[in-house]
């Protein structure tokens, strides 16, 4: 039975409940009013000819009958006009609730077809309720902000998968052409194109399992080996892994000293992976002559540990900021991929820092550079 039947059966209910109690004390009501003022069903009101002394004149009024008569007929006539009035009522009342009831179910019949449009695939479908200051209109508010997130995350996941098949498809289209042209003999069968295939190969177990990553991570399903871990050795031992390539490249990795000591509670291999992305990131876009520096403070929040890198390349424009830790989100689309990079190193960043509970952004480091940060529950 739908809500609207249900509220019009009670509208009417209520009604005919409140008739039926008015119908029923009527006779008692108007019987003790009788009461109240002397007269009965038996009494007889005096003619105009009955005296004091009791004599019979010759304008004596009707008997005691008669009297009794006419107000038992006034007696019913009020009875019948009170209980034709309760009915009337009832009905108004009726008709009101029907009003009533298709007035308070219109919005949610509204909103029931726009959750219908929502489960059938329409996201860009709104309850149309918004604009209420009702209960409804908070109950519209959060449909129309849970519609709004659906259709950002189905536009999200579409844009993924293309820059994922995209991503997929760059290595698997050298492989092809690689293998193809050693096959027909434009190519010798030589090492040089066999370390071509091996590194796109490479590249595409590093994109598969950086996505395994990231879906694990972001799902909740990624085991993490939580310990007591003190920050200042995983900063130093981030720092030793990338001397040598940074030594390659022309740029000088320094580490400023912690002014305290300072323990997380946390996942030492996956905290080294994610300062090795960073670094990774850093190392690449700081030219020859750079310098990139790893910091430890204490955080925002009392807490938390943070760890900064700033470097002195390029830096990231402002409006990359807001979205440089997207999966496969690239500032320079003709990024050269002989970088080996799969265009998940920061997404993969935001994903194992999250999973220990901790946070992650990005800005410009003052006098230029970029600057990253990350902030890990204190132990």
């Amino acid at each position: 039975m739908s809500l609207r039947v249900r509220l019009v059966i009670a509208f009417a209910l209520v009604a005919i409940g409140t008739a039926g109690v008015i119908a029923l004390a009527t006779p008692f009501v108007i019987d003790r009013g009788f009461a109240q003022i002397g007269l009965d069903g038996g009494a007889a009101t005096p003619g105009p000819g009955h005296g004091a002394g009791g004599g019979q004149g010759p304008g004596a009024g009707a008997g005691p009958g008669a009297g009794g008569q006419r107000l038992a007929e006034i007696r019913q006539t009020m009875i019948v006009t009170i209980a034709l009035v309760a009915g009337g009522a009832a009905l108004v009342a009726s008709l009101l609730g029907v009003v009533a009831a298709r007035r308070l179910t219109r919005p949610i019949r509204d909103l029931e077809r726009a959750a219908t449009a929502v489960a059938d695939g329409d996201l860009a479908v709104r309850s149309g309720l918004a604009d209420r200051t009702d209960e409804l209109g908070d109950l519209g508010r959060s449909f129309d902000a849970m519609a709004g997130e659906l259709a950002r995350g189905e536009a999200e996941r579409r844009q993924f998968t293309q820059d994922a098949v995209h991503e997929l498809r760059t290595p698997i289209t050298v492989i092809e052409a690689t293998t193809s042209a050693v096959l027909d003999g434009v190519y010798p069968h030589d090492d040089e194109h066999l370390r071509t295939v091996r590194d796109q190969a490479r590249l595409l177990t590093r994109i598969v399992d950086d996505l395994r990553t990231i879906s694990l991570a972001e799902g909740g399903r990624l085991e993490l080996r939580r310990d007591p871990v003190d920050v200042g050795e995983l900063v130093e031992s981030a720092a030793r892994d990338f001397e040598v390539r940074a030594r390659d490249a022309g740029v000088t990795v320094a580490v400023e000293p912690p002014p305290s000591a300072s323990t997380v509670l946390a996942d030492a291999d996956r905290v080294r992976q994610v300062l090795a992305a960073i670094l990774d990131n850093a190392v690449r876009h700081t030219p020859p002559g750079g310098r990139i520096t790893l910091a430890t403070g204490e955080a925002t929040r009392p807490a938390m540990v943070r760890i900064a890198i700033r470097d002195t390349g390029s830096g990231i424009a402002k409006d990359d900021l807001p979205y440089v830790f997207d999966r496969l989100y690239q500032a320079d689309p003709a990024r050269d991929r002989r970088t080996g990079s799969s265009g998940l190193g920061l997404a993969i960043v935001r994903a194992l820092v999250e999973a220990h509970g901790g946070r992650v952004g990005a800005d410009t480091a003052p006098g230029g550079g970029a600057l990253v940060w990350l902030e890990l529950p204190r132990a």
